[in-house]
C-alpha cells in the first residue's frame, strides 16, 4: 500500500511538472522597442499567376470588377489585412526586368520573355505606374527591387528619377507626366539586387559589395538627402560571413538595410504536396520554420558587432512555405494550396519577427496572390482567403505597438525521436493601452495548458480569437472558401496578474487584454 502511494505521488508530481512547463512571462518593465508595421509586408513577383490572372485581370475585363485592371476584391481584402508594404517585381525576375519596357501606352509596350519563370510571354501591361498606383490605393509603401544582375547603374538611377524626382527636373519627369502621373510617388524602399549569390548573378560577396556601393552612391544625392532606404542583398542560408562582409566593408552612410531569405522547405529536390502531407512532413516543415530564429538571431549578432546602435535594419524580404506545385498547375507557376500547416508557419515566424523587432524592420511574405504561401488564391471570378491570410489579419494588432518581452518555457512536440518547442508567443501594447498576446501550439495532437504571468499588468477583461480546424491538412477551397476562419475564443481565465488557458492542437490564438 505504501509503495502504491509513493508511485501515485510520483506520477502526480511528474504530471504537474509537465503541465507547469508551459509558462509564459511578460516583462513590461523592459519594453522599449516598437514592432515596425512593415514586418507584416508582402511580396508580389511577376511569377505564375501572382500578377497576371491574380492582381491584374486587364482593364477591359467585364467579368471581374477592377480598377485600371486590378481586382477590386483583392484590393478590399488587402486593405482589411492592413498591408503596410509590397515588394515588386522580384525575386529572381528583378534581375531580368527592365523598367522602361513597362511604361507608356500599353499597346506600344514591347513583348518580352520571362526567362526566370517558365519562359512565358510578358506583355508588360502591369508596370511601374500600375504597381505604384496599386500601392497608393492600398495605402502601402512600395518596395522596388532593382536589376543589378542584368541591368546598369544608369537604368537604376533613371528609375529613381522617373518615380521620385520633382516635375520638370528632366526628360524622365516629363515622361512621367506624359504617362498620366502628375506628381512623384516618392518611393522610399529600394532593394539593390536579389539573391546575388544565386539567381541574381552567382556573385562573390566582394564583387557584390563593389556593385552595391556603386548603385547605392549613384541612385541618390551624395548625402542621400532624399532619404532612400537602400537594402543590400544578405544571405539565404546561415552564411553569417556574407553578412559580416557587408557590415564591415560597406560604409554606413551607404546602407539602411540588409535582406535575408528563408523558406520552410523539407527537401529542395522533393518538397512534397501542399495538402497530402504526413505528420512526418509536417514536423519536418516546422523544424525548418524554427530555423528562422537562427537566421534572424545569427545575423543580428553579426550586425550588432559592427552597428551597436542598430541603425541598419534586418529585412526578411522572402519567407514562407514552399512545396511542389499543385497537380494541374504549370510547374513554373509555383501555385500551391494553403493549409493549417501554413498557419503554423505564419504564426511562429511572425512571433519570431515581433520578438526581434529591435533589428527586424521589414519582412515580406512570399507571396501575395496564387504563388507559394499566398494569402489570396483566385480562380477566374472566385477568390479565397487562406489560413495564412487569417493569421496575418489576427496578428495585425501588433503593427506599430510596443513589444513586450516574453520568456517562454514550453513542452516539447516530439515525433520520430526529434523534438521542437510546442508553444510560440509574442506580445505587445498598442497606443490605446490594450495588450495583445499571440500564441501558437504546433503540436499535431496534444492540447497545451498554459499559464501566462502578466507581470505588472492586471487586466479587467480578456477576449480572444482562434484559428483552428479538424485536420492539419484542412484548407479553404473555391467550393468551401470559409471552412477555416477566425472564431471567438473564450477559453482564457484571468486571476489577478495570471492568465490560464488551453491551446488546442495546431491552433493560433490572439488574446486582447483590457487594462482599463
Amino acid at each position: 500500500m505504501v509503495k502504491n502511494k509513493i508511485v501515485f505521488a510520483v506520477i502526480l508530481f511528474l504530471s504537474a511538472s509537465i503541465h507547469a512547463q508551459n509558462i509564459i512571462a511578460l516583462n513590461p518593465g523592459a519594453a522599449k522597442d516598437r514592432i515596425n508595421k512593415n514586418i507584416y509586408g508582402h511580396f508580389a513577383e511577376d511569377l505564375g499567376r501572382c500578377i497576371y490572372g491574380g492582381f491584374y485581370v486587364g482593364d477591359s475585363n467585364k467579368m471581374i470588377a477592377n480598377r485600371e485592371g486590378v481586382r477590386l476584391d483583392i484590393i478590399d481584402a488587402l486593405k482589411k489585412l492592413k498591408i503596410p508594404v509590397l515588394r515588386w517585381p522580384g525575386g529572381c525576375y528583378a534581375d531580368h526586368y527592365h523598367w522602361k519596357n513597362g511604361i507608356g501606352p500599353k499597346d506600344k509596350r514591347p513583348r518580352t520573355e520571362n526567362v526566370s519563370w517558365g519562359n512565358v510571354r510578358e506583355t508588360n501591361a502591369f508596370g511601374t505606374n500600375e504597381f505604384l498606383n496599386l500601392c497608393e490605393t492600398l495605402h502601402a509603401d512600395p518596395y522596388l527591387a532593382m536589376n543589378v544582375g542584368g541591368g546598369t547603374v544608369q537604368e537604376a538611377e533613371e528609375w529613381v528619377q522617373y518615380v521620385n524626382h520633382a516635375n520638370g527636373k528632366s526628360g524622365l519627369t516629363d515622361l512621367r507626366m506624359q504617362n498620366g502621373r502628375a506628381t512623384p510617388w516618392n518611393v522610399k524602399y529600394w532593394g539593390i539586387g536579389n539573391e546575388s549569390w544565386d539567381c541574381g548573378g552567382h556573385m562573390s560577396v566582394d564583387h557584390y559589395i563593389d556593385l552595391y556601393k556603386q548603385y547605392a552612391t549613384l541612385i541618390t544625392s551624395y548625402g542621400n538627402s532624399e532619404g532612400l532606404y537602400r537594402i543590400a542583398v544578405g544571405p539565404g542560408t546561415e552564411d553569417f560571413k556574407w553578412t559580416e562582409a557587408l557590415m564591415r566593408d560597406i560604409p554606413k552612410k551607404l546602407i539602411e538595410g540588409i535582406s535575408i531569405h528563408h523558406y520552410s522547405v523539407i527537401d529542395w529536390s522533393k518538397k512534397g504536396s501542399s495538402t497530402g502531407f504526413s505528420e512526418s512532413e509536417y514536423f519536418s516543415t516546422m523544424e525548418q520554420a524554427y530555423r528562422m530564429e537562427n537566421m534572424v538571431s545569427g545575423n543580428i549578432e553579426v550586425m550588432d558587432k559592427y552597428d551597436p546602435e542598430k541603425k541598419v535594419g534586418l529585412v526578411v524580404d522572402e519567407w514562407g512555405g514552399w512545396y511542389d506545385t499543385d497537380p494541374g498547375a504549370d510547374g513554373s507557376s509555383l501555385y500551391q494550396q494553403n493549409t493549417m500547416r501554413d498557419a503554423m508557419i505564419a504564426g511562429l515566424t511572425l512571433n519570431i519577427f515581433n520578438n526581434h523587432c529591435d533589428r527586424v524592420r521589414m519582412a515580406n511574405l512570399a507571396q501575395c496572390v496564387n504563388v507559394l504561401q499566398a494569402v489570396i488564391l483566385t480562380k477566374e471570378e472566385k477568390m479565397v482567403l487562406t489560413p495564412t491570410y487569417h493569421v496575418m489579419e489576427m496578428y495585425n494588432v501588433h503593427q506599430g505597438a510596443l513589444m513586450l518581452p516574453v520568456s517562454i518555457t514550453s513542452n516539447n512536440y516530439t515525433f520520430g525521436g526529434k523534438s521542437i518547442k510546442a508553444v510560440s508567443a509574442s506580445a505587445s501594447k498598442d497606443s490605446t493601452g490594450a495588450v495583445h498576446i499571440s500564441l501558437v501550439n504546433m503540436d499535431a495532437h496534444n492540447d497545451q495548458e498554459l499559464t501566462i504571468d502578466l507581470g505588472s499588468f492586471t487586466p479587467k477583461t480578456v477576449t480572444g480569437r482562434i484559428l483552428h480546424s479538424a485536420k492539419i491538412q484542412d484548407y479553404n477551397s473555391f467550393e468551401n472558401p470559409v471552412k477555416i476562419q477566425p472564431e471567438s475564443f473564450q477559453g482564457a481565465a484571468v486571476k489577478g496578474n495570471k492568465l490560464s488557458l488551453k491551446l488546442p492542437p495546431f491552433s493560433v490564438v490572439v488574446l486582447e487584454l483590457s487594462l482599463k
